[in-house]
């Protein structure tokens, strides 16, 4: 078993005014009857969340099972990630070379995920941070490299719904829609 997540990420949110775009949307989803406006123990990992609201059902997918938990809003520095496993690898975003973290037997591929995770951290320390990429040889933003599974997003506003059924397409547009047309994009995982 476990607990199943699903983070939607904006992309374009700055520091600075990730509060009041987190307002905008939390605005959106009370008004939709998504979700509820009081907070509740209803996320994991955190202490307060925003239960499902009375039409929590017209943005998920065919619904077979009822929300198990609420919405955590993260307004702060994040480097979201799917939970469990790791990312497989990561593609350039220069020349799209595929740098594999591991072979198809599962095993690790010496040095190469090191540039990466010193990456990471500068980003989640600064906000800032870029990988030299070993085919191109030239260094490319973290923040555009693109990852297995989706593994990663680096933001400072995600909206993460614990145990709900899979959303809808259009679920997703009318977040963007209410975050200004903001790229948004959603991250599925479990711990």
């Amino acid at each position: 078993m476990g607990n199943y997540f699903q983070t939607f990420v904006d992309l374009d949110a700055t520091h600075a005014d990730a509060r009041a775009l987190a307002d905008s949307g939390l605005d959106w989803l009370v008004s939709e009857g998504i979700v509820r406006a009081e907070l509740t123990d209803c996320v994991l990992g955190a202490p307060l969340g925003h239960p499902p609201g009375p039409s929590w059902a017209k943005v998920v997918g065919p619904e077979d099972w009822e929300p198990g938990g609420g919405l955590k809003v993260e307004t702060e520095r994040t480097v979201f990630n799917c939970g469990q496993g790791d990312p497989m690898f990561a593609k350039c975003p220069h020349c799209a070379g595929r740098t594999d973290f591991c072979t198809e037997w599962l095993e690790e591929i010496e040095g190469a995920w090191e540039p990466f995770s010193e990456a990471i951290g500068d980003w989640s320390d600064t906000g800032r941070a870029a990988v030299t990429c070993p085919h191109c040889r030239r260094p490319g933003d973290l923040t555009a490299w693109t990852w297995s599974d989706g593994y990663f997003a680096f933001g400072y506003l995600g909206f993460e719904f614990w145990d709900w059924p899979d959303f809808s397409p259009g679920f997703l547009e009318g977040l963007s829609r209410a975050l200004g047309g903001h790229r948004v994009v959603l991250m599925e995982g479990k711990l």
